[in-house]
């Protein structure tokens, strides 16, 4: 008995050295892919003569619509740390670049909804259509199963982060 403990042991003790192993190169990984795709976003922001927290904005939009649940401007800036003030003149600067709209389709008419605009998507579509084909190639290698795990992973990853995030701003 006593071999057989310390056998399981030491297959305990490697997987626990692997698993750390996988931890820290999983972490690397969402660095470095966080960081070049934050180079590619600054490309876009840079060529279309927009802040970084035009970007933030955007994709927070842009995600609410994929989602079918828009954002209002008070949520907008709720999701990316911005005053009420401050959210308005994004916004404003925005439409005006023909960028964002703005929605009523409430019957409440005071709801305002922000909408990607079809100039600001078709800006994005031609820019960033040329990425699609090389990370439709990634994901072709992986079964429905394992991007489901994979999504479980992201999922739980940006749960994690988002909930430093908001913590960070309640000091």
């Amino acid at each position: 008995m006593r071999g057989r403990s310390a056998t399981l042991t030491a297959v305990e003790g490697t997987e626990t050295a692997e698993r750390m192993r996988l931890r820290s190169e999983l972490v690397d990984l969402l660095n470095t892919y966080s960081s070049e795709a934050q180079h590619i976003g600054h490309a876009f922001a840079h060529q279309h003569r927009l802040h970084a927290t035009d970007m933030h904005a955007l994709l927070a939009v842009m995600h609410a619509e994929r989602r079918g649940d828009p954002l209002t401007p008070g949520r907008l800036g709720e999701a990316i740390g911005l005053t009420s003030g401050a959210t308005t003149a994004l916004i404003d600067r925005l439409e005006r670049g023909g960028h964002l709209r703005r929605s009523r389709e409430s019957a409440d008419r005071r709801v305002v909804h922000l909408r990607y605009a079809e100039a600001g998507m078709a800006l994005a579509l031609a820019f960033f259509t040329p990425l699609a084909p090389r990370t439709d190639e990634v994901m072709a290698r992986f079964g429905t199963d394992e991007l489901h795990t994979i999504e479980k992973f992201l999922q739980g990853m940006i749960g994690a982060v988002t909930s430093y995030r908001d913590e960070l701003r309640q000091q």
